[in-house]
């Protein structure tokens, strides 16, 4: 007789696999495209508005922060209403919020909405990761989590650069009014698309259950760690991409606008490192994986430090493959470590992650007024070095062995 009780899990290759990745992926891109639009229109926004170059990356830093305060309180209400319904009104929020940020008359009224767009983001990646560690199998987790990963990545580069160019041609408000189309586009495709749930639990929101699982998650010996990596690799990420282009605009280089959006289509090494370093992970384990693409990393952040277009187009390249393979191997390995409180153990790493950007990300601004772009390299390798430090004291402690018995060890 055929065991009813086993969850029902997508498996590689079948309908409702495809379906998930096509959603999780559209998601992914649709937030990360709307959430880093203002970033290669920093300079415009400095000229609009008569702010300085640290004050212009607010702009990004109000939708990061907003977002990383946000990510626990949207995971605890995934766990209460389902993944699906809050990623589903996430996105519709989002794309509203965006969509507004093309009308304001002061940077203030900008900073307001790019706050609320942060977080209203906040439910897709709360609830992102716990969907896929419920309903995707064991071994196509890495996989799909990479592919999703790859989503953000891939969102992240088009943003920029649709952004960018529709503000060659036209002025950064028509960049927003673009992004925010994007934005309500994939959030039909995203609701008709996401296969249902059949492994999630309701889970209680009173205080002391509460208490246990952040106590539970914070004995794991790892866990911390891979938090402290989040806060760090994207501290670096967002700091390296806020003033990389105002690098690029000043003497020697004086790049147009289009030119600077268009060291953003990195990102599309960004999107193929996070697959394959998905699948490189199920199959030589994480800990094998993690150290070599934060030396990568490491290795393209100071590439940039030559003063000549090909270094630094190579070290940018080199930089975003190794960010982005190693946050799809440390995000997958906080969904596996964590086990049922994987939504709870996801916000903590992603509110690090986008804490880590938004207060890296805007210290790299200090850094630049003080010693231009060598002294945002320092600060940004100081953080890259932690992580490798970090990555290599995870190889050190050992597997942690699931309950679940068809899940490997993490």
């Amino acid at each position: 007789m055929q065991d009813t009780t086993a969850p029902q899990r997508l498996e590689a290759g079948t309908e409702g696999y495809r379906r998930a990745n096509l959603a999780m992926f559209v998601a992914g891109f649709a937030c990360f495209a709307m959430l880093y639009g203002t970033q290669p229109l920093l300079p415009m926004l400095v000229d609009y508005f008569g702010v300085s170059p640290a004050t212009a990356s607010l702009s990004v830093s109000a939708g990061t922060i907003a977002l990383a305060a946000m990510l626990i309180p949207a995971s605890l209400l995934s766990d209460r209403f389902g993944r699906q319904r809050v990623m589903r009104w996430s996105l519709i929020a989002a794309a509203v919020f965006a969509t507004l940020s093309a009308v304001v008359t002061d940077f203030a009224q900008l900073l307001v909405l790019r706050g609320l767009l942060g977080m209203a983001i906040a439910g897709v990646p709360a609830a992102a990761m716990a969907y896929l560690g419920e309903e995707i199998a064991p071994n196509a987790q890495g996989r799909a989590m990479g592919l999703y990963i790859a989503g953000n990545a891939f969102g992240g580069m088009s943003g920029r650069v649709v952004s960018a160019l529709l503000a060659d041609v036209g002025d950064w408000r028509i960049a927003l009014a673009g992004l925010g189309v994007v934005g309500v586009i994939a959030a039909l495709l995203f609701w008709r698309a996401l296969p249902s749930s059949h492994n999630f639990r309701v889970r209680s929101l009173a205080l002391p259950a509460l208490w246990r699982d952040v106590t539970t998650i914070y004995s794991d010996r790892g866990l911390p760690w891979l938090f402290v990596t989040a806060f760090l690799l994207m501290g670096a990420f967002v700091g390296f991409y806020n003033f990389l282009g105002f690098r690029l605009i000043a003497a020697p280089f004086e790049l147009a606008p289009a030119w600077i959006g268009a060291i953003f289509l990195t990102y599309m090494i960004g999107s193929w490192a996070s697959a394959w370093a998905g699948r490189l992970a199920d199959r030589f384990g994480r800990r094998n994986v993690l150290w070599a693409m934060t030396t990568v990393a490491l290795v393209g952040l100071l590439a940039t430090l030559v003063d000549h277009l090909l270094p630094i187009a190579l070290g940018l390249a080199l930089f975003t493959f190794g960010f982005f393979g190693a946050h799809s191997i440390a995000s997958g390995w906080v969904g596996r470590r964590a086990g049922e409180r994987r939504a709870l153990g996801a916000a903590i790493y992603l509110s690090s992650y986008y804490l880590g950007g938004s207060v890296l990300g805007s210290s790299a601004g200090l850094a630049w007024a003080g010693h231009a772009w060598p002294g945002v390299v320092s600060l940004l390798a100081a953080s890259i070095v932690a992580v490798l430090l970090v990555s290599l004291r995870l190889r050190t402690i050992a597997p942690k062995q699931p309950v679940d018995p068809t899940l490997a060890p993490a």
